[in-house]
């Protein structure tokens, strides 16, 4: 797609239609309690519209009406191929409307339009094709029984799911979670994050718009005390599947175990480790990919690479030309097009951003801060992996810098975490490579580059990262669906006195 200019993005901003209501049985509404909330523009502070502030009452009816449209089959009874139309609708009109959401969903969150135009946007609607064209493709199973046995081992939607959505990809994590949830034929309750609530409501009213049926797709914005936790204690919320901070992910295994027992999914922090070996290739290159990885998405990114594990004898040649590339790093409006770092999501965070920097010994590049909202690419040196930089989740541009002297002690140093949701090996070694990414103790393991995957490829994490499933892959069907047995005895009497 050809970017606009500065001044034209600023237009289209000053033009957008903001919802405001919660989006319910197909329609906009007031929360019932008449209570609002303002969503800002982080990069100026500027108020953008007053957000319905939902709470328990709001969840409820949203509840009420997702199980209607369950039990009564308008979407979980559909023929596959049917549910697949409406989705594939759904993507043309997000197409038709990709330059709004884009800019809706820069000016809500901070991040640069170049991002959202060539990243979260198409991935977004390429995630939600995706699973649609997978709806009539996920075979059943027949189990091995005896002649007079015929054993099924059948999928079915597990229901009505609370979806929990963060602040720092509001779209493509949208469409991590809806794309398999509906596709399953499962009736959805979500919450957006608080500080990133508008492009989930605008989804919400174009998937109407492509044929969804009314209670199918609720969006329900508000606190995380008023809403997120009203859906983990919903007494009719078969399974709740949450991407967010670990401490408050836990907090929803409290949830389930206080109420229903429902399901849980869980994905949560990281603080991944970049491996870079003294036989690494390409040092330029693997300069740049650290780059990326770190200040990506001005480090707002659970995946994000926060620790570089280096070894001694390429340290400082590597540490030259990650300065040269992070320097390229330009903090700025985020509707300019060249800007690379955006604003951070809200003072709150800035804050928190800041108090790490704060905390740093050594700092290498960066770590100013601008108008209250932007933090340069940062690159701190630590002395050790004990340090709190290289312990804490951060989610900002900080790069920390850890040095080691062997292949052994680098991989015991990033697995020294309580996380375990991504990892980097750059070796030129391919034995090396292997043995590293088995021992590397994290969800998705990329050797010689930064990455995720994509969206063939199962997405969590282990320990404190992640907890009951996948996003991403055919995986991530698992967690929207129920396997039943149905057993069929094919004996007749005959077979029978004989036994």
């Amino acid at each position: 797609m050809d970017l606009l200019t500065r001044e034209e993005y600023v237009a289209l901003a000053s033009g957008l239609d903001l919802p405001t209501g919660a989006f319910i049985d197909g329609g906009y509404r007031p929360a019932i309690g008449g209570v609002t909330f303002e969503t800002v523009n982080p990069a100026t502070g500027e108020k953008l519209a007053d957000i319905a502030a939902c709470d328990a009452r709001d969840v409820d009816f949203a509840v009420e009406k997702a199980r209607e449209a369950f039990e009564d089959g308008r979407w979980s009874k559909l023929h596959p191929s049917a549910r697949k139309d409406v989705l594939i609708r759904l993507c043309k009109l997000m197409t038709r409307n990709r330059r709004e959401l884009a800019v809706m969903e820069s000016i809500d969150s901070g991040k640069t339009i170049y991002d959202c135009e060539t990243v979260d946007v198409p991935e977004t609607i390429h995630c939600l094709k995706w699973h649609a064209e997978l709806i009539d493709k996920i075979y059943d199973q027949v189990s091995p029984a005896s002649d007079n046995h015929l054993a099924l081992v059948v999928r079915e939607p597990v229901g009505v799911v609370g979806l929990v959505l963060p602040w720092n990809f509001p779209l493509l994590m949208l469409a991590w979670k809806i794309g398999p949830a509906l596709a399953a034929g499962c009736s959805v309750v979500l919450k957006p994050a608080e500080e990133t609530s508008l492009t989930a409501l605008r989804v919400a009213e174009l998937a109407l718009e492509a044929g969804l049926p009314r209670g199918v797709l609720n969006v329900v914005p508000g606190g995380g005390a008023e809403v997120g936790e009203a859906i983990g204690r919903h007494m009719d919320v078969d399974m709740v599947s949450f991407t967010g901070s670990t401490v408050t992910g836990k907090r929803f295994l409290s949830y389930s175990a206080e109420s229903n027992a429902k399901e849980v999914v869980l994905e949560m922090g990281g603080k991944n480790p970049a491996v870079v070996m003294d036989d690494a290739e390409n040092l330029d290159r693997v300069a740049q990919h650290i780059v990326q990885g770190a200040f990506w998405n001005m480090g707002e990114n659970c995946s994000a690479s926060s620790r570089l594990i280096v070894h001694r004898a390429v340290r400082e040649e590597l540490l030259a030309r990650i300065e040269s590339h992070a320097r390229q790093w330009n903090v700025g409006d985020p509707l300019d097009p060249r800007t690379r770092l955006g604003a951070l999501v809200s003072k709150t965070h800035f804050d928190k951003v800041c108090g790490y920097l704060e905390k740093a010994q050594t700092i290498r590049i960066g770590g100013k801060t601008h108008d209250g909202a932007f933090v340069e690419a940062t690159v701190a040196e630590v002395p050790d992996n004990g340090d709190v930089l290289a312990r804490e989740e951060i989610f900002g541009p900080v790069l920390c810098v850890i040095t080691v002297d062997s292949f052994d002690e680098a991989i015991s140093v990033a697995n020294d975490t309580d996380y375990g949701l991504c990892a980097s090996l750059f070796t030129a070694n391919a034995k090396r490579a292997i043995r590293g990414a088995r021992m590397l103790r994290a969800g998705t393991v990329t050797v010689n580059s930064f990455g995720e995957g994509d969206i063939t490829t199962p997405f969590g994490g282990y320990r404190q990262s992640g907890f009951g499933g996948r996003d991403n892959g055919i995986h991530a069907h698992d967690q929207y669906t129920q396997l039943k047995t149905i057993w069929l005895d094919l004996a007749d009497d005959e077979d029978e006195a004989v036994a």
